[in-house]
């Protein structure tokens, strides 16, 4: 999200126009789902994907035909053979796909752009709203459970705003909205050869990580490049660096077992949606018999990953990685169905 309205802003402030591709509806097997961005620029060059192939292909081949037209519109394509907008695929599901047209031309929509990216970058959950039942014109806002709808006017009617993308269709409009941050920090405590490897690939894949460690040379941002932020902490006191919510993940691969047991001690008092903790069984069971003596319950102590990551017997640090990217895939997933506010 924050890459695609990113290049947009700077290809607008250059004086060329753009096309936003966004899927905003789907059923059945696709290569991506809702929410899944691509920008065409004017020049054909292209940034992000919504599924590769086919779908792609007849998709930036549309794009050009809106730069030209400077008309925004809807498409709908089978991935089914036999079908109406067959692409030849044998996925067997549907895509409803928007493409939205942006002008060089049009003020706002540079500060759209510009709001877009500020609210990607903050600490406040918000939702990107775009109004789409005329849809050559499309109207855009932002959504804030504290400042409300900035950007257009009206109710949202019942639009859900969701940890994922949603499209409605009511009698009188369409709407779509779609999280502008992604749900939950990830922090990671503990700044090692593994967090190395970690860090990196879940910034890619939209996490957005918080490395903490109690020694400076492994606590440097020149270490993490990804990360949206790198401390040095007391591992006794971590209340005193991050404010951990129900929202976030929580990874521990410190230095020692006794690092390990205060941070997971004063984690879990927190409550975090995900707690995952690295080493070896001996070791958790260790760890594991003192917060029981510390009181607290085996329920509380099963509820997190022991060891850290799905079970493909890794063994290298970016192994490693990998288990634990695709653990927090799967947790992330799970959530998609919650709503995440109450209007």
């Amino acid at each position: 999200m924050y890459k695609v309205f990113q290049e947009a802003s700077e290809r607008l402030e250059s004086g060329q126009d753009v096309v936003i591709v966004t899927i905003i509806d789907g059923s059945g097997s696709a290569p991506r789902g809702a929410g899944a961005k691509m920008l065409v620029s004017e020049n054909g060059e292209c940034l992000g994907t919504i599924g590769g192939g086919a779908v792609e292909y007849e998709a930036v081949k549309m794009a050009s035909e809106v730069l030209r037209s400077k008309k925004s519109l809807i498409q709908d394509y089978s991935l089914a053979p036999g079908q109406a907008a067959d692409l030849g695929m044998i996925c067997g599901g549907r895509i409803t796909v928007y493409f939205q047209f942006l002008s060089r031309e049009d003020d706002k929509v540079r500060v759209l752009c510009r709001k877009i990216k500020e609210m990607c970058r903050g600490e406040e959950s918000a939702w990107l709203i775009l109004e789409i039942t005329e849809e050559e014109s499309w109207i855009m806002g932002i959504y804030t459970k504290k400042q409300g709808l900035w950007g257009m006017e009206g109710p949202l009617g019942n639009l859900p705003l969701k940890n994922r993308a949603v499209f409605l269709r009511e009698k009188s409009r369409c709407l779509y909205s779609e999280p502008l941050l992604p749900s939950g920090k990830v922090y990671v405590f503990g700044g090692g050869h593994v967090a190395q490897e970690t860090v990196p690939v879940l910034s890619h894949l939209d996490f957005s990580c918080v490395v903490l460690d109690d020694r400076a040379e492994f606590a440097s941002p020149e270490r993490f490049p990804g990360a949206r932020e790198v401390l040095v902490c007391d591992f006794s006191r971590i209340g005193d660096y991050v404010t951990i919510t129900e929202e976030d993940y929580v990874i521990i691969m410190t230095r020692g077992h006794l690092s390990d047991l205060q941070v997971q001690a004063q984690v879990l008092k927190r409550r975090p949606y995900y707690i995952g903790i690295m080493g070896s069984r001996r070791k958790i069971a260790a760890v594991t018999e003192k917060l029981l003596e510390q009181g607290f319950t085996e329920e509380e102590v099963a509820g997190c990953h022991m060891p850290v990551g799905t079970d493909i017997q890794a063994e290298t640090p970016a192994e490693i990685a990998i288990s634990i990217a695709g653990e927090l895939i799967r947790e992330r997933a799970r959530r998609k169905q919650e709503v995440l506010t109450e209007r």
